[in-house]
């Protein structure tokens, strides 16, 4: 007998809320507990237990358990391909079987008692594209599990994967580990040229993030508490606080990362291992400081020397837990600060969208990247997150003493080192200015018109769902871009399909009656995925980048569409949008796995949209070349222009050296895109741009002139580009376009432009 559907949804709530399962555990182990209690009772099964694939001994571990002998928890293992549970984790495929023990992989374990439960279910267990273990679910009744069990405990074992592999990792060290000093020498310089790549202004101190960031992890010798356990108990109870509060503020200022940025750091506070660890130093007579250290030093060791790149990425948590723990120990930290230099500015070498929430939980101010592309997609989310960044092609700033003075002019790049009493003065006036200015920046006015009456959208383009605030005070008249990545991005592992949903309802619930597109997962290139160990590629701009990505990793690609079509529900005009398309079967494939989602959503009785509007992005030459029959097939087209100067000119503009060639006033891509407007009139589908172009002055004369009737930018520019448009006459403007598409010479079309 099936478990009733609403159980099944019953389940996925709840698992929706593992930071606050976590945040009540005691320890890893109840953590584990709580979590096998809730699969048992939700599903009405009599059995659940979690296996935890152990990296150093090859084997499946039994972890947790629910209607198993409890005694056999840490005690039972199997090989990755023995026994029912071993079959499911080498085959990443679930298994679901009347009588587990007629099959012909049983494997019987006496410790466990499970001999009398029959029907068995288990799904694999995953961190991305890696298999980190096996939920498990048995009954004593024969056939007892069905299809939606199959699918729930899926659904489920897909939200656990993140914090199952923090336990995971945790519950496996045992191998001693050592430390590493950090240096830092002085630097003299005053005043630094540099590209702006998120405007705004910044003062505070230098927080310099280098190899060991965190400083206080070396030996020093500043007086340590000698307060023993009781100061490491209290110390331990003020960084759960700390985090707790962290956590809640994350909610509301990204809640596309779904407060899970600090699920490692959780792990590590309810590890009892960990704890012990700590505990027997300070017996042995070290500090609670040095314990702390030893331990963190233990830990870093492990996971750097790991083979998987994943695994390394957990050293940057293992430091930021240990030095907010080492500070709610220091003596004489009264404000118990878990982050140094809380409203500082980072200076860095690299930084990956995941290390920006770390920042914003620090309250940096700003950011100064000594290398790195202007369109890379930490300066967009910096720019969502109005977190002024300057771009500094010089390595040497990180070696800048930690708490040097700084101020970042995020207007002009300049970035100052110990600035005078009079450069303070005179940067407190430009960011007075700066601050008055964007709060008057004006909201639309009503609908958009040319002075000749030509209806022009604005829609807006999202980053991040704080930024849904801005573009309805402007008024925006719907999402013509949300970049879905963002979640992906600045987390350690994919989102779950519960979580996406959760997004992207709030999308659609805060745009009621407007047009809402949602454009599928757009990585590779320069948009790392920091939790995926995909290689090296040599040229990663024509690699696996945006829609490849996605059908080559179909389940990850189903999750989303499924989360779109089912927070659609009842939207108003919901939109689908492909990116980095290059054929129609591309296209064909990626619109029909559209069709088996909304199959299996119709099959699981689950609501959802079931008329979305399926378009793509015009991005690339091979394109260009069929766009006529992408208009029959497509319901829209949105052209990036940014992507298609890119590839129609093969220049990389972050590059210095030929960022010059990046003209996207070059006669191919002017008359590519007229030929793209041209080909969505004649099959009657609607043709925004949502690159640059669109909100650049001397361009939208142009656009209008060819036909494109929407534009889907920033909320900044909306008030600007709207008040520009009520001044063209569509007529001018067309005869505009005609003029320039005769044009074959790039220095006359940059006159005509007024660009020179």
């Amino acid at each position: 007998m099936e478990t009733p559907y609403n159980d099944h949804l019953n389940l996925l709530c709840d698992m929706g809320d593992l930071s606050g399962i976590l945040r009540d555990s005691d320890d890893i182990h109840m953590f584990l507990d709580r979590t096998v209690g809730l699969v048992a009772r939700h599903l009405k099964a009599q059995v659940s237990s979690i296996y935890l694939y152990d990296d150093s001994v090859k084997r499946l571990i039994l972890r947790a358990t629910l209607g198993l002998k409890p005694e056999s928890v840490g005690l039972v293992s199997l090989g990755a391909d023995e026994g029912l549970v071993g079959r499911v984790f080498s085959s990443l495929e679930p298994l679901c079987t009347a009588d587990g023990r007629m099959h012909p992989d049983f494997l019987y374990f006496s410790e466990t008692g499970e001999e009398r439960f029959l029907s068995f279910l288990a799904v694999p267990i995953q961190r991305g594209a890696v298999c980190i273990g096996v939920l498990v679910v048995q009954h004593e009744e024969a056939d007892r599990f069905g299809s939606m069990d199959v699918r729930a405990l899926r659904a489920t074992a897909s939200q656990l994967g993140s914090a199952l592999e923090n336990a995971r990792l945790l519950l496996s060290m045992d191998s001693p580990g050592k430390n590493s000093l950090f240096h830092t020498s002085s630097i003299g310089l005053s005043l630094i040229k540099g590209k702006v790549a998120s405007p705004g202004y910044a003062m505070g101190a230098a927080l310099v993030l280098g190899d060991n960031r965190c400083d206080i992890l070396r030996e020093d010798t500043e007086p340590e508490v000698a307060g023993g356990k009781t100061c490491f108990y209290q110390a331990l109870e003020k960084t759960c606080a700390e985090l707790t509060a962290l956590q809640d503020r994350f909610a509301q200022r990204l809640p596309e990362s779904a407060s899970l940025i600090f699920t490692a750091h959780f792990m590590m506070l309810k590890d009892p291992s960990f704890r012990r660890r700590i505990e027997e130093k300070i017996d042995q007579g070290f500090s609670p400081m040095a314990a702390v250290r030893a331990a963190a030093r233990h830990y870093i060791a492990i996971f750097s020397a790991s083979s998987h790149a994943y695994i390394r990425e957990k050293v940057s948590d293992i430091e930021d837990f240990s030095c907010r723990l080492l500070r709610n120990l220091k003596p004489g930290d009264k404000e118990g600060r878990g982050s140094p230099s809380r409203g500082g500015i980072a200076i860095a070498g690299e930084l990956f969208p995941s290390d920006i929430l770390k920042l914003v939980s620090e309250d940096v101010t700003g950011i100064v990247l000594v290398s790195g592309g202007l369109t890379s997609h930490v300066a967009i989310l910096c720019r969502s997150l109005q977190i002024p960044l300057v771009i500094v092609e010089d390595s040497g700033l990180l070696q800048i003493p930690e708490g040097t003075p700084l101020l970042l002019d995020g207007s002009t790049g300049n970035f100052y080192i110990r600035p005078d009493e009079t450069v303070q003065e005179t940067f407190a006036r430009s960011r007075t200015a700066w601050l008055a200015a964007d709060a008057v920046s004006g909201v639309l006015d009503g609908e958009t018109h040319t002075s000749d009456g030509v209806r022009i959208r604005l829609l807006a383009n999202i980053n991040l769902l704080s930024e849904m605030a801005l573009a309805l005070k402007i008024g925006a008249e719907g999402i013509g871009l949300y970049r879905s990545e963002f979640p992906f991005l600045i987390r350690s592992s994919f989102p779950s399909e519960a979580e996406q949903y959760q997004v992207y309802r709030r999308l659609f619930e805060d745009m009621p009656g407007k047009t809402v597109t949602v454009r599928t997962l757009d990585v590779g290139g320069e948009k790392v995925l920091s939790h995926v160990d995909s290689g090296t590629e040599v040229n990663p701009e024509l690699g696996l980048r945006s829609i490849r990505f996605s059908l080559l990793h179909r389940d990850v690609f189903e999750a989303q569409i499924r989360a779109i079509l089912r927070a659609a529900e009842g939207a108003f005009a919901p939109r689908i949008m492909f990116p980095m398309i290059s054929g129609l079967d591309e296209f064909r494939e990626a619109r029909s796995i559209v069709y088996a989602c909304m199959e299996s959503l119709k099959e699981e009785g689950l609501g959802f949209h079931e008329n979305p509007e399926i378009g793509m992005m015009v991005e690339l030459p091979a394109a260009l070349g069929i766009i006529e029959d992408f208009a029959k097939e497509a319901d829209f087209f949105s052209i990036g222009t940014n992507d298609l100067v890119q590839y129609m000119l093969a220049v990389d503009r972050s590059n210095p050296k030929v960022a010059h060639y990046y003209q996207p006033w070059h006669p191919s891509v002017l008359r590519s895109l007229a030929r793209i407007a041209d080909a969505g009139r004649k099959a009657g589908i609607d043709v925004s741009v949502c690159g640059e172009m669109g909100h650049e002055s001397a361009f939208i004369p142009f656009l209008l002139g060819i036909g494109i009737r929407t534009l889907s930018l920033d909320p900044q520019f909306m008030p600007a580009v709207q008040q520009q448009i009520q001044k063209i006459d569509l007529q001018k403007a067309e005869s505009h376009a005609a003029e320039l598409l005769g044009m074959a010479s790039t220095k006359a079309l940059s006159e005509a432009l007024g660009l020179v």
